[in-house]
């Protein structure tokens, strides 16, 4: 094991980096578009149960089937791994912002409202920054989850330590599969640990010390 990482250690660090870099860019994109999708429907009960139960049903879709679907109009490379990187990342996140703008008490947004504040101000000013520790924490889920779905995507010769499991397992028994194949799988879970930890930091940082738990 070893020789194989000290023969390759530039090769496995280039592609750790892909790897998170591609879950990160995804991160902040889903992210982006969950929030955004539950500001416009979480004072509809109907459309957040519609959003929610999207996001259940989003969720027992096999990653490996979604990429193999996506490979047919966009063909292999970076394209079907960040989309399907990106729809797994937003299903969590769209379920915790939609709980974490419903549970503010209506008595806060009143009271801003009431010191003059516009609705989008209110929003942006109020809601949000008291929804972000719930929205957080579905980041954080999410970075574990799509971490092992970024894996899965290299099947469609997509950035990442995927190569590295997919290679071993398609020559399990040859020289250096054992090797491919604990490399791919320890590594994302390092950088699991990783993003964890920034995400923590970003966290300490963002997080208002007022509704910080």
């Amino acid at each position: 094991m070893g020789d194989f990482f000290g023969e390759r250690y530039r090769q496995i660090l280039f592609a750790s980096w892909q790897h998170l870099w591609l879950v990160a860019q995804c991160l902040v994109l889903a992210t982006i578009i969950a929030v955004l999708i539950a500001v416009l429907v979480y004072r509809s009960k109907s459309l957040a149960g519609l959003a929610n139960g999207i996001s259940a049903i989003g969720l027992t879709i096999p990653s490996f089937a979604l990429i193999g679907i996506l490979i047919v109009p966009f063909g292999f490379g970076v394209l079907p791994a960040v989309i399907v990187v990106t729809f797994f990342a937003a299903l969590p996140i769209l379920r915790n912002a939609i709980v974490g703008l419903n549970n503010i008490e209506p008595t806060v947004v009143e009271s801003a409202k009431g010191i003059g504040m516009s609705r989008m101000k209110t929003l942006i000013s109020v809601e949000l920054p008291m929804a972000w520790p719930v929205i957080l924490t579905g980041v954080r889920i999410s970075a574990q989850m799509v971490m092992g779905v970024a894996a899965v995507v290299s099947y469609a010769l997509g950035p990442g330590l995927g190569g590295y499991i997919f290679s071993g397992l398609s020559r399990l028994g040859g020289a250096n599969a054992l090797e491919s194949v604990v490399t791919g799988v320890v590594g994302v879970v390092i950088l699991a640990l990783i993003l964890d930890l920034i995400l923590l930091g970003v966290g300490r940082l963002t997080i208002p010390r007022g509704i910080r738990v």
